[in-house]
Formats: C-alpha cells, sequence, structure tokens
C-alpha cells in the first residue's frame, strides 16, 4: 500500500471516530426538556404525526435532543402513501395532533407552555 492510501485510511478512522464520539455524546447527554417529555409520555399524553410532515419536525425540534423520549406515533407507511392502522383508529386527520388523557386533542404545532397547560407536567425554569 502506498503512503497516501494509508495516510487515507487514517484519516477515515479518525473522522469516523470523532463522529462516533459526537453522536454517542449527544445522545447520552440529558436534555434540557428530559423530564417534560418523559412526564408527557407518563400522563398518557399522544404525539401523532409523520416522518415526512415538516410541522411534526417543527415540534419535535422544539424537544431538542429529549424529542427521545416524547410519546410520539407514526401514523405514514413506509412509502408515505398511507396511514397505518393506529391512527385510522385514533381517527387522525392532520398532523402533528395531540391526544391528552381528558378526551381532548390539539391539531398543529403546539407550544411546550400550551403541552404542559393541558397535560399538567412542568416546564424547567
Amino acid at each position: 500500500m502506498s503512503k497516501k492510501t494509508i495516510s487515507f485510511i487514517a484519516l477515515a478512522v479518525v473522522a469516523t471516530g470523532i463522529l462516533i464520539f459526537m453522536w454517542v455524546s449527544y445522545y447520552n447527554t440529558p436534555g434540557k426538556l428530559d423530564a417534560f417529555a418523559q412526564c408527557l409520555k407518563d400522563k398518557g399524553v399522544k404525539f401523532y404525526g409523520t416522518f415526512w410532515c415538516p410541522h411534526c419536525q417543527n415540534q419535535k425540534a422544539l424537544f431538542g435532543s429529549s424529542k427521545k423520549y416524547l410519546p410520539y406515533v407514526e401514523c405514514s407507511t413506509a412509502d408515505s402513501r398511507g396511514q397505518l392502522q393506529v391512527c385510522k383508529n385514533e381517527n387522525i386527520e392532520a398532523y402533528p395532533t395531540w391526544k391528552f388523557p381528558d378526551g381532548t386533542s390539539e391539531q398543529g404545532e403546539v407550544a411546550l407552555e400550551k403541552l404542559a397547560e393541558k397535560s399538567g407536567c412542568q416546564l424547567p425554569q
């Protein structure tokens, strides 16, 4: 092997290691809204959306790295052409839709303060 090839391989290994470290650090660092997102789930709140919906992505972005704890239910089929049965059963017609244990729901992007009010979960200071 030439020196250029060895240098390229070494650089690729180092770059991959850095990316893996950054990814692990991101997903293992507690997020500011971890407890809030977990509380939503514990209270029985549901967040229905699709992977292709820009408003759903905006809603998730409000939670930053804490989005992994959201009570998210994917409604789209993998080919984006249909709706999964779980969402049909819940009569989900718009994305995102938030459903609360009291039977009420909110459609569209919902502010964190509104989610706190509707769920009884406390936002961090």
